[in-house]
């Protein structure tokens, strides 16, 4: 039994030895390399780019008061269309302490000057009925009464301005009722009732009480590399594609470029602006994030081959024509002068013809991928 065990033992050790050589020598042996063949085609090219933007109106207008105060009343909110003329706003006035001072003094001071012109005037009357003072001193009485007048008027409107905000005289285009300039859709309304506000003036930007904008003309806001700019020209079309609305797509023609560059993560952009083209019944919000697809050039009609096909030595390009059939199959390493390309298919424009076949890259199987 111990003899037979060993012959066993020794036929296994035999076996796997055999067996492990055979393997090596397999795998020392060269594969057939096998590759890719592709046939020339007549195909359009067209090379695009995306850039990033934002959907905005053209124009956005801010609604500020012409007076400071606090808002009392709020008639419109955000969503609301308005007319232009159409009141947003009421402010009431919190009139400033000296120049409230300051009008109740002309105020008082009207009224003195008045009663002064009136007992000047009945006097000069008097001696003018009676022959003693000429028509000329008469008629300068009685238009400084009419002057004293209309100075007490003066005074008691301004002061009813400072103290209220607007006069009997000009109620319909008091400052205290904030209109909208343009007509549109209120996009924001940022101040409640109760909050202060600061008119405009050369100091001071003032309190925004609305912002209105015109909806119906939109612009695609964005910006390109340098490296792609100069492919552009005003009026080129483009498609503008918003995510958020389940990639509903516009087109929008460019209109303008920016004349200087922009330096954004390291590298230099240029603005760009495209119109809109709204479809009826889009509806589109300000600030939607947008793509813009544009075609920077374009080839039809021309002969195409792969990109994965071309061998790119230098400035030069070559391909690798296909001769013979299968053991005799060579492949003839040729010069082609090349034209547009899309990243995936490039235009052959001299050195081979759609009756060439070429050699593409190796097929690479799964037992390649595990050695």
């Amino acid at each position: 039994m111990k003899k037979y065990s060993k012959l066993i033992i020794a036929a296994i050790i035999a076996l796997i030895f055999i067996g492990t050589f055979v393997f090596l020598w397999q795998k020392s042996q060269p594969k057939e390399v096998v590759y890719n063949e592709f046939t020339p085609k007549q195909d359009s090219i067209q090379k695009t780019t995306i850039i990033t933007g934002k959907i905005e109106p053209r124009n956005e207008v801010n609604i500020k008061p012409q007076i400071s105060g606090i808002i009392s009343e709020l008639y419109k909110e955000p969503g609301d269309y308005v007319n232009a003329g159409d009141v947003i706003a009421k402010v009431k006035v919190v009139p400033e302490m000296g120049q409230l001072s300051s009008a109740e003094m002309r105020v008082r001071l009207s009224e003195i000057n008045l009663k002064q012109s009136e007992t000047d005037f009945k006097r000069v009357e008097n001696l003018h009925e009676q022959k003693l003072v000429s028509d000329d001193e008469y008629d300068k009485s009685r238009i400084a009464l009419q002057q004293a007048k209309h100075e007490k008027l003066a005074a008691e409107d301004a002061l009813q301005v400072v103290r209220d905000g607007f006069s009997k005289a000009n109620a319909k285009a008091s400052s205290t009722l904030i209109r909208s300039t343009i007509s549109g859709i209120i996009l924001n309304i940022p101040v409640k009732v109760g909050y202060s506000v600061i008119q405009v003036n050369t100091m001071n930007e003032g309190t925004t009480i609305a912002t209105v904008a015109n909806m119906n003309n939109l612009i695609f806001r964005g910006n390109i590399d340098e490296t792609e700019v100069g492919q552009l020209v005003n009026g080129m079309n483009m498609k503008i594609t918003i995510g958020a609305l389940q990639d509903l797509k516009f087109d929008a023609a460019l209109e303008y470029i920016s004349p200087k560059a922009v330096e954004s993560n390291g590298a230099n952009q240029f603005e760009i602006k495209a119109a809109v083209i709204l479809t009826e019944g889009g509806k589109i919000r300000s600030g939607y994030s947008a793509n813009a697809e544009i075609v920077l050039a374009k080839a039809d009609n021309v002969l195409t081959v792969p990109e994965s096909a071309i061998e790119f030595s230098g400035d030069s390009t070559f391909v690798y024509v296909i001769k013979g059939e299968g053991k005799e199959k060579t492949y003839d390493r040729t010069y082609v002068e090349t034209g547009l390309s899309d990243g995936v298919n490039i235009e052959i424009k001299k050195g081979i013809t759609a009756k060439d076949k070429v050699r593409g890259p190796e097929i690479i199987t799964d037992e390649d991928t595990k050695d």
